[in-house]
């Protein structure tokens, strides 16, 4: 039982990392740090706050909610990850190049607006209801 769960668990995630890799040009950093840089800047939702209308930084940058959204930097980002900070650093440039993360002058990171509708529609007409059906598997499989 706990093995046939194991097997459903990494066949989604196998498919799941392929998806991603394909999807951030085979460069299997710029998921993570796109992540590590939005879960720093999404962490307030947590609390139930919620995201407001997008505003421009001062460099006239579109910004997704700065107001509520906390900031981050190439250190904070690295020191998550274990990454070099030069590694961070140029994978932080084309994540910037892509559209997906906004910089400001002071250094701050935050995920773009494009980002978030981007890979916020694939969570969850994709994934999300692939890993609940996954769940209800996985479940039924423990029943048995």
């Amino acid at each position: 039982m706990f093995r046939a769960v194991a097997l459903l668990l990494a066949r989604y995630e196998v498919r799941n990392l392929k998806r991603i890799f394909d999807e951030f040009e085979r460069d299997i950093l710029l998921p993570i740090l796109l992540g590590e840089i939005a879960l720093h800047n999404l962490g307030e939702l947590e609390n139930g706050r919620e995201v407001k209308e997008s505003a421009a930084n001062e460099d006239g940058v579109e910004l997704c909610g700065v107001r509520d959204l906390r900031p981050c930097n190439a250190y904070s980002i690295a020191a998550a990850t274990g990454l070099p900070r030069e590694t961070v650093r140029r994978k932080i440039a084309r994540l910037t190049e892509l559209g997906w993360i906004n910089r400001r002058r002071n250094g701050h990171l935050y995920i773009s607006s494009d980002a978030l509708a981007k890979f916020g529609e694939v969570l969850f007409s994709r994934e999300l209801p692939e890993l609940l059906a996954i769940a209800d598997r996985a479940r039924r499989l423990m029943r048995q």
